[in-house]
């Protein structure tokens, strides 16, 4: 054997012989090591365990101000959960007034539009309402002026017919003066006035010959033209008269007098009777002053009103 083997076997004899003993010491070591608390100083070399046991110390009182630190900053993270975990509640709490408010606004805008929606029907049906009857008065203002236009048409035709009549009449009755009888337009009518010296004599009703010419040729234009109505008027002065029988005043001569013409119209010559009317106005209707001879003698007259049918102008003026 060489002396490097020999060498070589009392080493590991040696080492299994010290491991014993070097485990027991260390033992004994940690055993008798001091405890030391976080923040206390590094021990001194002279202590047990030398220089290794002082960086472990130092190394523990590091760990220690670290774990002091992330203690102080889990405090502060819990203060802050806290906080929010408050503040949370606070808006949830405000969540909810905001969600009833919202639902009360909801509803609110609900009704508010139902209601809209109703006075929204009601002003349809309103205005709807006022359209048909603004359409209704257009239409019956439509026809009113229709029929105003179609009145004064017949209007200005019953105008030119009385301005033919009353020159026809003119013209027949031409062979007599001034002071026996006129022709005149009044109102839409033909006047011919007969004074009682051409018709009558005093106090009497029955017609004179030359009064019957006068008729006769009036009866001729009359028969003519058969849309002509015929009104006899007797009109007296106002020197009150003494008769007897029948004609006992002025009134009842002016009645007369107009219904013996009418009968002399009708029975000679043949003028429809339900074109003419009798009519005694005495002395209340004076053409002119009764003051003068002049004046009495225009007074006591016959008119004989001419004027074109009016049935169908007076429908028009009946309708609504």
């Amino acid at each position: 054997m060489s002396i490097l083997g020999a060498d070589k076997n009392n080493k590991t004899l040696l080492m299994k012989k010290i491991m014993p003993v070097l485990a027991l010491a260390t033992m004994m070591l940690n055993a008798c090591a001091p405890v030391y608390k976080c923040g206390e100083p590094a021990p001194g070399k002279k202590l047990v365990g030398g220089k290794r046991l002082k960086q472990v110390v130092e190394e523990r009182n590091t760990l220690c101000l670290n774990l002091s630190a992330k203690q102080a900053e889990n405090q502060k993270l819990k203060t802050h959960i806290d906080s929010l975990d408050m503040d949370k509640a606070g808006l949830s709490a405000k969540n909810a007034e905001l969600e009833k408010a919202g639902a009360d606004l909801r509803a609110k805008y609900a009704d508010l539009t139902n209601r809209n929606l109703s006075q929204a029907e009601q002003f349809d049906k309103t205005l709807k309402a006022k359209s048909e009857e603004l359409n209704n008065k257009e239409k019956l203002l439509t026809d009113r002026e229709r029929a105003l236009k179609e009145m004064r048409q017949k209007i200005a035709r019953q105008d030119s017919l009385t301005s033919r009549l009353n020159d026809i009449i003119r013209n027949a009755l031409l062979g007599f003066n001034s002071d026996e009888l006129s022709v005149e337009i009044k109102n839409g009518k033909v006047y011919v006035s007969m004074s009682d010296k051409l018709l009558f004599k005093s106090g009497s009703a029955s017609v004179e010959s030359k009064g019957k010419d006068a008729l006769k040729l009036l009866a001729g234009v009359l028969d003519k033209n058969p849309d002509i109505d015929i009104l006899v008027e007797g009109h007296t002065d106002n020197v009150p008269m003494k008769g007897s029988g029948d004609i006992k005043d002025n009134w009842d001569l002016s009645v007369v007098r107009a219904t013996s013409i009418v009968k002399f119209l009708t029975q000679d010559y043949k003028i429809a009777p339900t074109r003419v009317t009798a009519a005694g106005r005495g002395e209340y209707f004076p053409k002119a002053s009764n003051e003068t001879a002049e004046g009495k003698a225009k007074n006591r007259r016959t008119e004989i009103i001419l004027s074109p049918k009016l049935d169908e102008i007076m429908k028009l003026l009946k309708q609504d």
